[in-house]
């Protein structure tokens, strides 16, 4: 008998007629000989709604109040998928993150799992109950409910998985799997049906949604093998687990972008050892994530230096790093809110020459310019005026022969 974790999104449990198709479809696995841990987000909609609530008595809501409020989303839909089973006549049971004890660390709104209690759930299978269980939240060492940030039930599911030693953890969504790169920029784009944790996590960290990248992060640390499948239709979606050595990796496995995305320049900064830290300090103390950075080779005493951010902090950011030209003589900061990357990934770049050169003659083909350039073992990531951004994922896609079995 086969032990398996699923997790369901918030379009898998929407509606009510949403959660009996859900329940249909684990009364099915349990007769084919499945026993089921089951992970539930909030109906779709639910945890922006209460943010708003929250929003609306109080503009800066204290973070312990707010994983209070935000848990009671999941809560609703693990109780009103217990009532589904047992209207079918199938015992199942519900815990909150507190219930089974999901301990975290005490970072509320993004507390990260530190331990799992598989007792109560274990005691449960060995009755031949389906357990249900709440995603996105736990406890800290005190008792207090925390959540895992956006997301969070895919971490959820993946550490149950990993602390039960499940066979397989099932992540349904409203995806049939993970593609090439987004169909709706290339309608050719091809359903992959296996990936490696190694390039779910590039693509992940690149911009593709399908997964969150903690979730991707804890299945590879502990290899629980991962398969995102769709709520809506039947098929074998997508699995992501270890490098098979015996399979053929393809060149490229896919294509990530993110629109989401800025570039500062300080201009003419004093070139002398410690200037990197000095302009990148102050940024990263305010909590401000630094991708791709560019440093110029030094001339007449002086360099430029180039690094990309979220979009998000963009006029935080340039604040900061004013104060911080100022401060060392530089000439001027400038920057570019209207950018994007993008990034081609793949393991068979370990064992392949040419992947850049292909990519820079595809791109060069269509007059798209790189202004940046970032490379790691299996990924090339490129940044370039967010205008031709659609553009360059069709002909990297086309180049690289993805949309071919």
């Amino acid at each position: 008998m086969s032990l398996i974790v699923q997790k369901y999104g918030g379009t898998s449990v929407g509606t009510v007629e949403r959660i009996q198709e859900v329940a249909k479809k684990l009364i099915k696995f349990q007769k084919e000989g499945h026993e089921l841990v089951v992970v539930l987000s909030a109906m779709s909609g639910e945890t922006n709604r209460l943010l708003a609530l929250a929003n609306e008595l109080n503009d800066n809501p204290h973070g312990r109040e707010l994983d209070v409020l935000l848990s009671t989303g999941e809560q609703v839909t693990i109780a009103l998928l217990c009532l589904a089973l047992e209207q079918q006549g199938i015992h199942a049971i519900s815990y909150t993150g507190s219930q089974v004890k999901i301990l975290t660390d005490n970072t509320h709104n993004k507390a990260r799992i530190m331990e799992i209690d598989d007792e109560k759930i274990r005691k449960e299978l060995d009755a031949g109950h389906i357990v249900i269980v709440a995603g996105f939240q736990g406890c800290d060492q005190e008792g207090n409910i925390t959540t895992l940030g956006r997301g969070g039930s895919d971490t959820t599911a993946v550490a149950l998985a990993a602390a039960l030693k499940a066979d397989e953890c099932q992540i349904y969504t409203d995806v049939d799997g993970v593609y090439t790169t987004d169909p709706r920029v290339v309608s050719e784009a091809r359903r992959l049906d296996h990936i490696t944790f190694e390039e779910m996590l590039e693509m992940a960290s690149l911009g593709a949604k399908v997964l969150q990248i903690r979730s991707v992060e804890f299945a590879s640390k502990y290899n629980v093998p991962l398969r995102v499948l769709s709520s809506f239709t039947e098929g074998g979606g997508t699995l992501i687990s270890v490098e098979d050595p015996k399979m053929e990796q393809a060149l490229i496995s896919g294509i990530a972008f993110n629109r989401d995305e800025a570039k500062l320049t300080v201009l003419g900064v004093p070139d002398h050892p410690g200037i990197a830290y000095q302009i990148l300090g102050p940024i990263a103390k305010n909590n401000i994530e630094v991708d791709m950075i560019i440093q110029n080779t030094g001339h007449d005493g002086l360099t430029d230096f180039t690094f990309t951010i979220h979009r998000n902090d963009y006029k935080n950011a340039r604040t900061i790093l004013q104060s911080t030209a100022d401060s060392l003589g530089a000439r001027e900061v400038i920057g570019d809110e209207h950018i994007a990357k993008i990034s081609v990934v793949g393991v068979g770049m370990r064992s392949h020459a040419g992947i850049a050169s292909t990519m820079f003659e595809s791109l060069a083909k269509e007059s798209i310019n790189i202004s940046m350039i970032s490379t790691s073992e299996i990924k090339i990531s490129v940044v370039i005026d967010e205008k031709y951004l659609e553009l360059g994922v069709r002909s990297l896609h086309k180049a690289f022969h993805l949309e071919q079995n």
